[in-house]
C-alpha cells in the first residue's frame, strides 16, 4: 500500500490479489514491503489513484511496478474502507483479482528493498494492513465463480488436456470431481476447443489437447440452458450431473 501524499483527506489504493496454481497449491503473489508501515511484511500490490487515473489502469501499474506481472486479466472484487485499517491515514481500497498460468510469468521486484513471491494459501502469515481479510474474500469469490463462469480457463496454458483443467477445479475446491462427469459437463459448454494435437504423460494413453475459443474474457455460464445446468453439488459438495443426483435422492 503506497504512501505517497498522504494527509487529512482520504486516499483511495487499488490493491490486486493475483493467484496461479504451482506444485498442486493455489498461490497468491506478495510484494515484501521496503518501508513503513509493516516494513518487512508481506502484501499485496498496491497503488495510490491518480487524479486522472481509472481504477483499473491503478491496479495494472501497480501490479506491473512492483511485480514485472502486465497483460492479466482483472477483476474487480470490493472495497474497504474501514477507519482505522492503515496507521498513518484514512485509506480506501478498492480491490481486483486476477488469475494467471505461473509458467507465463517472469517476476521483478520494484527495488532492492522489495522482494516479491509465491504463497501457498496455507502458508499466508500476518500480512500487512488487513490484506489477508482481502484475501479470503477473493478466494471465496473465486470457488463460488468456478460454477458459473469461466474463470477457470485463466490458469490454463494456450493448450491443455482436460485433465489438467479438472487439476485446477480440484485445487480451487480442494475436494476431488468424478472425471466422467467433469468431462461431460465442461465439453457441453463450447467453450473449449480440440487443437487436433496430442500429448503423451508417461505410460498413460495420449490425451487429446484443447484451447479456450474466447481466452481473452470470462464468460458466465448461463444455468437452466444446455448441458450446463446439470451440473449439481451433492450433498457433500462435490460436482455431479443432475439425474445421478435425483437418481441418489430417490434411494
Amino acid at each position: 500500500m503506497e504512501q505517497r501524499h498522504l494527509g487529512a483527506d482520504p486516499v483511495v489504493t487499488a490493491d490486486v490479489v493475483l493467484f496461479t496454481i504451482q506444485s498442486g497449491k493455489l498461490k497468491l503473489l506478495l510484494v515484501r514491503r521496503g518501508e513503513e508501515p509493516f516494513r518487512g511484511h508481506w502484501a499485496l500490490p498496491s497503488g495510490q489513484v491518480c487524479a486522472k487515473e481509472d481504477l483499473e489502469h491503478t491496479a495494472m501499474r501497480a501490479l506491473e511496478a512492483q511485480t514485472g506481472v502486465s497483460g492479466v486479466y482483472l477483476e474487480q472484487l470490493y472495497t474497504f474502507g474501514k477507519p482505522g485499517r492503515h496507521p498513518g491515514a484514512r485509506v480506501i481500497t478498492v480491490a481486483y483479482y486476477a488469475l494467471v498460468p505461473s509458467e507465463k510469468l517472469r517476476l521483478r521486484a520494484a527495488n532492492d528493498d522489495e522482494a516479491v513471491d509465491w504463497f501457498a494459501m496455507d502458508r499466508l502469515r500476518d500480512p500487512a494492513f488487513d490484506h489477508g481479510e482481502i484475501v479470503t474474500l477473493a478466494r471465496q469469490r473465486l470457488v463460488a465463480k468456478l460454477d458459473y463462469s469461466t474463470i477457470a480457463f485463466q490458469f490454463m496454458p494456450e493448450e491443455f488436456t482436460l485433465s489438467e483443467l479438472q487439476h485446477v477445479y480440484e485445487v480451487v475446491r480442494q475436494e476431488p470431481l468424478d472425471k466422467r462427469n467433469f468431462r461431460k459437463w465442461t465439453l457441453a459448454q463450447g467453450r473449449i476447443e480440440k487443437t487436433g494435437r496430442m500429448r503423451r504423460n508417461g505410460s498413460h494413453r495420449p490425451a487429446s489437447l484443447f484451447r479456450v475459443k474466447n481466452p481473452d474474457r470470462v464468460e458466465i455460464i448461463k444455468h437452466g440452458r444446455g448441458a450446463s445446468s446439470d451440473m449439481q453439488q451433492t450433498p457433500d459438495g462435490r460436482m455431479s450431473h443432475a439425474g445421478q443426483t435425483a437418481a441418489t435422492r430417490a434411494r
